[in-house]
């Protein structure tokens, strides 16, 4: 879980290590992701070398940088500075959910949050849904999640990928919209499982030395979630 935001990282890490943690606190505490000036302010590198180093993250997947302007932070998960079908609203923050997975790991990632308030609209009939999601327990309701692009492919086109984790009223309305739009049907998940799925995923990504999960170790946390079959890289769809 993730501690009080700081405002500067440490000076001894990592040009590379000193930009990811500015980005991800200045989302963290704002609600948006801090510019090229900020963070040449906060790591103490110019504006050049801050570039750089956000390139670099972005190859690493650490976080992601618009298509069309590459100066500019769009997505360190679990934040978003693009509105991709949800709000997370805290105690003193307003955040844009990156997808249903992000927005119900927030209050997990945040001391300073014990829990949200999660609000988006259905796909498929425009119902608005918002619940209050914490750290103890899965918010009431029979909404489910449907996830569209296998996590295999999750990065071919991550934005895509994001914008379609998305949260129906009923399994119904997820098929009625894939009826609609021509798309295969996914993953779907009820509000319990998607809140174990968000409660770990992120720990430590506010701290220095954070490093992405291997295959193998994603693999791991999603059937120890309940997550099943060649969605997630698992061998079958056992119950």
């Amino acid at each position: 879980m993730g501690g009080k935001v700081s405002t500067a990282p440490a000076s001894h890490l990592s040009g590379a290590e000193r930009v990811r943690l500015a980005v991800y606190h200045g989302f963290a505490r704002t609600g948006d992701a801090p510019g090229v000036a900020e963070l040449a302010g906060l790591t103490r590198l110019t504006g050049e070398e801050v570039r750089r180093e956000l390139r670099g993250l972005h190859e690493s997947r650490d976080l992601v940088l618009d298509p069309e302007d590459g100066d500019r932070v769009v997505l360190a998960h679990p934040f978003a500075a693009v509105p991709l079908g949800f709000s997370v609203m805290g105690a003193h923050t307003l955040w844009w959910g990156g997808c249903a997975w992000d927005s119900f790991a927030l209050p997990h990632l945040l001391d300073d949050e014990p829990d949200v308030l999660v609000a988006t609209r259905c796909p498929a009939c425009d119902a608005p849904h918002a619940w209050v999601v914490g750290r103890e327990a899965p918010p009431e309701g029979g909404q489910v999640a449907h996830f569209l692009v296998p996590m295999a492919h999750a990065w071919d086109d991550v934005l895509h990928t994001c914008a379609h984790q998305r949260l129906f009223c009923s399994e119904d309305c997820v098929d009625d919209w894939l009826r609609r739009t021509g798309q295969e049907r996914g993953y779907v998940m009820g509000l319990d499982t998607l809140w174990r799925f968000a409660g770990d995923w992120y720990t430590g990504r506010l701290h220095p030395g954070y490093t992405r999960r291997d295959p193998a170790s994603a693999s791991a946390y999603f059937a120890e979630v309940g997550l099943r079959g060649a969605f997630w890289g698992l061998p079958d769809e056992r119950p």
